[in-house]
């Protein structure tokens, strides 16, 4: 098992270097905190896997359910991408109130000590921990000498805009997927089941796969995007060119908010009821409400062949 939903599935002989964060969205700053803390697990002398703890939900929907950030990520793709960024384990702890409540001492000897039995702990320079996030890397090293484990503590990277997930949500928010990528290190994607839609896109000659969004998942701001989209019911399924609309369709008085996608000179996908995955690659226009119908058409047949162009050279 690479992944552990609870401390009582810990093997009792794991032996660790552990690195501890949200890692939502697992950014390039991520990526780069997981690569010194790989380095740290191979020079070992005795075997010691790299462990990642991470935690769902995020704290904040937890403690201030009305100030929590969207996801990036959900838990499922979060394990993924840490794992294919070199973790051997993620350790995913369920946050609720009583966790919210443990001390930084009884998160190091509970998790770190009891459970992984940490050789080192890689974090950043930010890095807090415990009950009101009453620790910090400080408080780690003293507890590290207590308890025999090392602390190696990195500064945030990414030059004058350290690369965050906070950043990320931003240029997703500013409809800048581009921007987001390169945090990211790869295009920003949603997921979600295609359900039916209005058959409005059919009718005018562009089918589109219709997820609603839900509010709790980052969508980038409403427009219209060139990105991809594949099927995640098929093992290794091609990703195809699309060209996506995020919106509330106000031409049609729409007012649910959904992700659009038109796969390139296709009409014979059956994807109801398919879970796909849409990556978002370059903002080509923001929402607009036309007043005819056939001006709707013409941009639409314009928006169609901007994102052909684009998408040639970018050929996943």
């Amino acid at each position: 098992m690479q992944v552990w939903r609870s401390l009582d599935e810990v093997a009792p002989d794991q032996r660790s270097i552990v690195t501890v964060g949200n890692y939502d969205g697992v950014h390039r700053g991520h990526a780069h905190v997981l690569r010194v803390a790989r380095k740290v697990a191979d020079q070992r002398p005795q075997r010691a896997e790299l462990v990642v703890v991470t935690f769902d939900p995020h704290p904040m929907a937890v403690l201030l359910p009305e100030r929590a950030p969207v996801r990036l990520t959900d838990i499922d793709q979060r394990a993924g991408l840490l794992l294919a960024a070199g973790a051997d384990k993620v350790l995913v702890l369920p946050f609720d109130r009583d966790f919210a409540g443990w001390s930084p001492e009884e998160f190091v000897r509970r998790v770190l000590v009891d459970a992984l039995h940490a050789q080192a702990v890689v974090v950043g320079e930010n890095f807090r921990f415990g009950a009101k996030a009453a620790g910090d890397v400080g408080a780690l090293r003293m507890l590290g000498d207590q308890h025999g484990f090392a602390v190696e503590t990195l500064a945030l990277d990414g030059g004058a805009r350290p690369w965050s997930s906070t950043a990320v949500r931003q240029s997703l928010a500013d409809g800048d997927v581009s921007g987001a990528a390169e945090i990211l290190g790869r295009p920003h994607t949603v997921t979600g089941v295609v359900l039916e839609g209005d058959h409005r896109g059919r009718e005018l000659g562009y089918p589109t796969a219709n997820v609603p969004t839900d509010g709790l998942t980052a969508v980038p701001a409403d427009g219209v995007y060139a990105g991809w989209l594949r099927r995640l019911d098929e093992f290794e399924a091609r990703a195809l060119p699309a060209a996506i609309s995020v919106g509330t369709n106000p031409t049609f008085d729409g007012v649910q908010r959904r992700v659009e996608s038109y796969v390139l000179d296709r009409d014979d996908l059956e994807l109801y009821d398919v879970r796909i995955e849409v990556a978002f690659v370059e903002r080509l226009r923001g929402q607009v409400r036309f007043d005819a119908v056939d001006d709707l058409v013409r941009q639409m047949r314009d928006d169609v062949d901007r994102a052909r162009a684009l998408l040639v050279e970018t050929d996943r």
